[in-house]
């Protein structure tokens, strides 16, 4: 296809998409005459999740070129390409992500991050060492107690039984993508776009409990 088509076809602008190419984001085309080049169905994809990276999780060019680099090596690992494209892996200048390998270090510090580890312990989940979602945990437990909130992970329990459920559902919903490519474009779309959407249910189940526990008609 032409870059009009291309343009078209992705959603990304004429100018954006030679800015990409020229910056290396996106492959060059096939060359058909002085300043023409044909595209195919690579391209469209690749421009997709390039898109949902800079658009939706909000990457820098210079970072999504990291991730892009470390996507092309492992193509035929979905499970850590989707874990680089999500972010729970960190992507090195090399464009490689981390080694898998070796013993995980505890996310945080103190008994939030023992809590942290007993957690995943529970739920029997297999992680990367030391991800980032975990120092979040750590951190909100470790807010919770200086504000004098009596939370441990046992608390946590029931919200990670919710979690695994919902992230069952995620990937269920990649099934039906053709490639990797389409996969890690659609799982950056239903985490990042869904999240606040997940939140906002929260709030109106809240809202409902409420009226049917305190309300007085």
């Amino acid at each position: 296809m032409r870059i009009s088509e291309l343009s078209r076809r992705s959603g990304v602008s004429i100018p954006t998409i030679k800015y990409y190419l020229r910056d290396g984001l996106l492959p060059a085309g096939r060359p058909t005459a002085a300043n023409q080049a044909e595209y195919d169905e690579d391209h469209v994809r690749r421009l997709r999740l390039i898109r949902s990276l800079i658009g939706v999780r909000g990457l820098s060019v210079s970072a999504t070129k990291d991730v892009l680099a470390a996507v092309d090596e492992q193509q035929d690992d979905v499970h850590l390409l989707l874990g680089l494209v999500l972010g729970a892996l960190p992507v090195e200048r090399s464009g490689r992500p981390p080694r898998r390998d070796g013993a995980a270090e505890p996310a945080g510090a103190g008994d939030a991050a023992e809590d942290v580890a007993a957690l995943t312990a529970e739920m029997g989940w297999k992680t990367s060492p030391n991800p980032p979602a975990a120092q979040v945990v750590a951190e909100t437990l470790e807010t919770m107690r200086a504000l004098g909130v009596d939370y441990d992970w046992r608390s946590l329990v029931p919200y990670a039984e919710l979690a695994d459920r919902a992230a069952r559902l995620d990937l269920d919903q990649l099934r039906d993508a053709g490639d990797p490519l389409q996969q890690a474009e659609r799982a950056v779309l239903l985490t990042v776009l869904l999240e606040p959407a997940l939140l906002a249910l929260r709030r109106l189940a809240q809202e409902h409990h409420s009226a049917l526990r305190f309300g007085n008609g």
